[in-house]
């Protein structure tokens, strides 16, 4: 069974981790503060569990999720992550993370910066545009009514084709928005980034079907 590693395991991360086991897969969570600090998590999840550095989660899995904070990027274990499918779920949020001129001024996206830095890394942008509640919250099998799909972007096609797989075991379909360069279109303040899930007071969502998300998607502006 794929195993699937996470370095950042706070509210997307959890989330994901919990739709994950869910789903059968085998789970390696890590964090800033230490293994020891992810007991609780590791005993909700149970025996597909478990607790590691990030150089080991990064080490132990076949998709390794990504997820923190935009500034924290250079600190992610380069070797390690090479080769791998990589799904970066982070926002750059100036307030939190600094200014980056090259962002600033839309020169560029924070996934392409992402991809730069893990040079052999295969990384796709995903998570990012929905609450961590409702991504919770909305997982539905295939072939459900209600089956949500979540924007995926990535400059790797086979990539792009393990995370729609994976996105499609834990409860979702994968729109495709093309390569890295157009990650923007799924940031925050466009118009897939959080409403078509619904409102952030509702803790249980909205469901928002392939359409749904592709007409989010054309109307973006940057």
């Amino acid at each position: 069974m794929t195993t699937i590693g996470f370095i950042g395991s706070g509210y997307i991360g959890s989330a994901v981790a919990r739709l994950a086991v869910a789903a059968g897969y085998d789970v390696v969570v890590s964090n800033s503060r230490g293994p020891e600090t992810l007991k609780s998590l590791v005993d909700e999840l149970g025996p597909r569990a478990r607790a590691a550095t990030a150089v080991e989660a990064a080490t132990a899995g076949d998709i390794v999720v990504v997820s923190v904070p935009f500034k924290a990027h250079t600190q992610l274990p380069v070797a390690e992550l090479a080769g791998k499918v990589v799904l970066d779920t982070n926002n750059y949020y100036p307030q939190r993370d600094g200014n980056f001129e090259a962002l600033d001024s839309k020169q560029t996206t924070s996934a392409q910066i992402e991809q730069e830095h893990l040079a052999g890394a295969k990384v796709v942008k995903v998570f990012n545009n929905i609450n961590f509640k409702h991504l919770a919250s909305l997982a539905r099998p295939a072939g459900s009514p209600e089956r949500s799909a979540l924007p995926i972007a990535g400059d790797d096609d086979p990539a792009k084709k393990t995370t729609t797989e994976f996105l499609n075991a834990i409860g979702y379909d994968a729109v495709d928005i093309g390569p890295l360069s157009e990650s923007w279109r799924q940031e925050p303040g466009q118009p897939v980034y959080g409403p078509p899930y619904g409102a952030f007071e509702d803790p249980t969502g909205t469901p928002a079907g392939a359409a749904t998300i592709r007409d989010a998607i054309a109307a973006a502006q940057r």
